[in-house]
């Protein structure tokens, strides 16, 4: 396993629509093991491929609770329930927070790494997790979405 090197703000790759898997196959299993070490070295909630400079339609999430790491791949959200403001932040846009909208609930299918199709009913966090690593898949980041005047730029610990 390896840290993978983080697209930042301003890498045309972010704007890239991702492609489809069409295998899971032992460089995919690889390139998963990778995002999930590079997501827990840095912090994040979720991770998509494409922020790793990979155009695959596959993202992790990680809420921290005893289910440990979530692989999506070939995600597709199905359905949304309701809206409301939270807080964001991005890998992609480190210590740059903002409030956006979201679904409070969504029911999204994807293939998990064994190649078994699910079905997820997630809201709160997940919820948000979910729309936002998907929206990476289509090219789309969260500074795209965000509530004008709520973008703040929080210093880094060890710059201040």
């Amino acid at each position: 396993m390896a840290i993978r090197k983080i697209r930042q703000a301003g890498d045309e790759i972010l704007k890239k629509k991702s492609r489809e898997v069409e295998t899971i196959d032992d460089r995919l299993q690889i390139l998963i093991d990778d995002m999930i070490e590079t997501m827990h070295e840095y912090n994040g909630v979720g991770l998509a491929a494409v922020q790793v400079g990979i155009l695959k339609r596959v993202f992790v999430i990680d809420l921290y609770d005893d289910k440990g790491p979530i692989v999506f791949i070939n995600p597709v959200i199905i359905k949304t329930k309701g809206e409301h403001e939270v807080e964001e932040g991005c890998l992609s846009f480190p210590n740059q927070f903002a409030k956006v909208k979201r679904p409070e609930e969504v029911v999204a299918e994807y293939t998990d790494r064994t190649g078994k199709r699910m079905r997820v009913k997630a809201k709160d966090l997940l919820a948000q997790a979910i729309c936002h690593e998907n929206d990476h898949l289509n090219g789309e980041v969260f500074m795209d979405k965000i509530i004008p005047g709520t973008l703040e730029y929080i210093e880094p610990e060890e710059t201040k």
